[in-house]
């Protein structure tokens, strides 16, 4: 494998060029060589992609920057701006990789992302994956057992056992029970399940002037209602909720599972780490929902798949 990968290096392949110029006998000062390895980690199928044939860095941000000013446009011409995200893909795997430039300027470099329909096709491009059709189908497939197993969580005692009881009362006196409502309430009980802490990860606000104290948050889902009961776990009709980033709020969807979805895709596309409070969540989204296996997974996921 050593010598298959050194002739690969020589040959250019970015994934194995990436990690090159680590400390040997000619470089004795450099870094350690298993130092900060750029790998996929997520299954990610597209991690490192080479430039297409007669393109370079120059040439392709000449077309990333033709991108910024159709995005900035009232009527956008979604086909160019498909067909040049695809073409840019490289220069931007590139950067975020390879440079991990904050998020807000991340996105002031490729507003596209902040897109729903691109976001999603980033997401493809990445793990040859249909992100919402697989998620929903997945999500919509396991939903009657998830129920069964909280239900008979709740019916115990402990801690758990008392939110997911507070969160299916919130459920059971909805008076619509459609497909939305059923999600917004398994994807707010599968961390509490999971004994994950989410306080810090949903949040609820009243108003626009709430929002906007994001100072310090990293990855959170931030919930707009228009009444005054913030203690209340699950909010069934809000008015949006929004995807903070790095203390930015990165775009707002009208419905939860939307924001949870596209909060997901986010993190993939920007190559970001999954937050501690919500790791066993997003893992049990990204290896049992999406299929997505990376690994062995811990027992207490390996068990709720089992469940």
């Amino acid at each position: 494998m050593g010598n298959y990968r050194t002739k690969m290096r020589r040959a250019g392949c970015q994934e194995v060029t990436v990690n090159a110029g680590k400390r040997s006998r000619s470089n004795p000062d450099n870094e350690p060589s298993h130092s900060n390895i750029n790998r996929p980690k997520r299954a990610e199928v597209n991690f490192l992609p080479n430039f297409p044939q007669g393109k370079d860095p120059s040439s392709l941000d000449q077309l990333r920057q033709a991108i910024v000013e159709e995005v900035k446009k009232a009527e956008k011409n979604l086909p160019l701006i498909r067909k040049l995200m695809e073409t840019t893909f490289p220069l931007r795997r590139q950067t975020i990789v390879m440079s991990c430039p904050p998020v807000k300027e991340l996105l002031d470099l490729w507003p596209a992302l902040k897109m729903e329909s691109e976001l999603y096709a980033e997401f493809q491009r990445i793990t040859n994956q249909n992100l919402p059709n697989t998620f929903y189908a997945e999500l919509d497939r396991h939903l009657l057992r998830l129920m069964t197993l909280f239900r008979q969580k709740a019916s115990k005692t402990g801690k758990t056992a008392d939110a997911l009881a507070e969160i299916l009362r919130i459920h059971d006196e909805q008076d619509i029970h459609d497909i939305h409502t059923k999600r917004t309430t398994v994807l707010h009980a599968l961390p509490v399940y999971l004994r994950e802490d989410v306080s810090g990860f949903f949040r609820t606000c009243t108003d626009e002037s709430d929002e906007l104290e994001l100072d310090g948050v990293e990855v959170a889902l931030f919930t707009v209602i228009s009444d005054h009961d913030t203690t209340s776990p699950v909010h069934y009709q809000p008015v949006k909720t929004s995807v903070v980033i790095e203390s930015d709020a990165v775009v707002s969807l009208p419905r939860f599972g939307e924001a949870f979805l596209v909060m997901f895709g986010l993190i993939y596309a920007l190559h970001l780490s999954y937050p501690k409070a919500l790791t066993n969540t997003l893992e049990f989204t990204q290896n049992i929902l999406l299929g997505l296996e990376s690994g062995k997974l811990s027992p207490r996921l390996q068990t709720f798949k089992n469940d």
